[in-house]
């Protein structure tokens, strides 16, 4: 049941998803949402969806489409790692290792933070063995690797890479702009140190649907082709990214920090949005319940759109649509 709109409201914005407890909205989440159709043409937007965002992990495809037109040499777990935010396990390590020795680097020179794996179970073995955080271990290494690799391939120095000003990261800006259409808003320092370059919540959803509808052999494609093969190196077991993925044939899913997510369908269309609070834990379930409204079958994603408000261990509620995207998606049905 959508919840049911009230006198809470953020001027601009939408009401996106809400919480709801034993029987009453606990918590709203408000932002803006764009779907776009195979050839761009908006289906549906909701708030302010060309306003300037920082786009966080969503844009890593891009980051590994750059890397890969760059010169570096990536291909299936490679460059799906690349364009991922991966758990940590050993066996993403593995080929994380496997992109420095390409490179002809070791651990050492990763610029991410060092970091515990997020996979839980990774996590307690490694407590139990008194093995150290690492670089290699935080979810970003892998884009930081292709990075390298990137520089490498080119001659270009490893040391310094993260600087904006790196032929690397120009490359990186360059092609997100090319893919979004939207030109570079506000240049910021991502989580992990690499810039991050600010776009929209229309170009994230135009990029994902460029992604998907290029031509197969394209870079492009080879990005999507590569996420959408391999999705446990995109995040990991139980990561939302990999298991949509894993439920949705031929969809393209990559959420980042702060509430921001991008997922095109097999056929191209793509939703993309931006949750102001900065939750992402309605995201995945608002972009699914989209497309399936435009008609993407989403029924093999049942555990990704139900979800339980727990009290005591025992369902009590629910996290569903909010107003103002449940009365958008009644007039495009």
């Amino acid at each position: 049941m959508p919840s049911t709109a009230s006198a809470t409201a953020v001027p601009g914005l939408a009401e996106l998803a809400a919480v709801r407890r034993s029987g009453l909205i606990e918590s709203r989440h408000f932002g803006s949402l764009v779907a776009l159709d195979p050839d761009g043409g908006t289906l549906l937007e909701l708030g302010d969806p060309d306003a300037v965002v920082l786009p966080r992990s969503t844009v890593k495809p891009l980051q590994a489409l750059a890397c890969l037109t760059a010169g570096a040499a990536l291909a299936g777990p490679e460059l799906a790692i690349a364009a991922g935010s991966h758990t940590g396990e050993d066996e993403h390590v593995r080929v994380v290792r496997g992109i420095l020795a390409a490179a002809g680097v070791d651990e050492s020179a990763l610029g991410c933070p060092v970091d515990r794996p997020e996979d839980e179970g990774t996590f307690e073995r490694m407590i139990r063995a008194g093995e150290p955080r690492t670089r290699i271990r935080m979810n970003c290494s892998g884009k930081h690797a292709a990075m390298l690799l990137a520089a490498a391939a080119n001659g270009w120095p490893t040391d310094g890479y993260l600087d904006p000003a790196h032929p690397v990261q120009q490359h990186v800006r360059e092609t997100m702009a090319a893919v979004t259409g939207v030109a570079v808003g506000h240049d910021a320092i991502d989580g992990c140190g690499a810039p991050l370059f600010g776009t929209t919540v229309r170009g994230v959803a135009r990029s994902f649907g460029r992604l998907v509808t290029a031509a197969p052999g394209t870079p492009e494609r080879t990005v999507a082709d590569a996420m959408r093969a391999h999705p446990f190196y995109v995040g990991g077991s139980g990561h939302q990214n990999s298991t949509l993925m894993e439920t949705v044939p031929g969809a393209l899913a990559k959420g980042g920090a702060e509430g921001v997510i991008g997922v095109a369908a097999a056929d191209g269309t793509a939703v993309a949005m931006k949750i102001v609070d900065g939750s992402p834990r309605a995201t995945t379930l608002i972009a699914l319940r989209v497309l399936q409204a435009l008609g993407t079958d989403i029924s093999g994603a049942g555990a990704l759109v139900d979800l339980p408000v727990l009290g005591g261990g025992v369902p009590v509620g629910r996290i569903e649509v909010g107003a103002d995207l449940a009365a958008a998606l009644e007039r495009v049905a």
